[in-house]
């Protein structure tokens, strides 16, 4: 029987998916999340009055090492070589969030989506470390693969 979950073999035991036999090709992913808190504690951040300093400066570079060290976190992720990320954060302040969205790029043998959502996800965290005195109910929510391209598969786009 064939299961769609590529990291389990024959036997059901996990594994690294082998990826030699793949064709190099220039690979893209685009991951996006928010984290939701305070108004006030979103006004610390948008003033640059947050203790630990300039918050979304910090979570920008967590975000881009976050990328980069994905394969250290996730067991059966394969190191790769990123060609490029790109982390932009934007302000609601009607629904009292900041948004992430991450984009990684590969020139590889497998996709850049973990890489993507790492980034994403590290920095909220990093968000919700620097912000975490003045708010420890912030919440983060919507992690998600945005878009994808490159790779035997083609091109997918979230819908919504």
């Amino acid at each position: 029987m064939n299961s769609p979950l590529t990291h389990f073999d024959a036997q059901g035991q996990a594994h690294m998916v082998d990826v030699s036999a793949k064709a190099v090709t220039h690979r893209v992913a685009r991951a996006s999340g928010r984290i939701r808190m305070l108004p006030a504690t979103l006004a610390l951040i948008q003033g640059g009055h947050a203790k630990k300093g300039d918050v979304l400066g910090v979570a920008r570079i967590a975000a881009i090492q976050g990328a980069k060290r994905t394969s250290e976190l996730i067991p059966l992720c394969h190191p790769l070589p990123i060609t490029r990320v790109a982390v932009e954060f934007r302000i609601d302040e009607a629904a009292s969030t900041v948004h992430c969205e991450a984009q990684v790029e590969t020139l590889g043998q497998t996709g850049v989506e973990m890489e993507a959502l790492t980034a994403v996800q590290v920095g909220l965290l990093t968000i919700y470390d620097m912000c975490k005195a003045a708010d420890r109910g912030m919440v983060m929510e919507g992690i998600r693969v945005m878009e994808k391209k490159g790779g035997k598969s083609g091109d997918w786009v979230a819908e919504g």
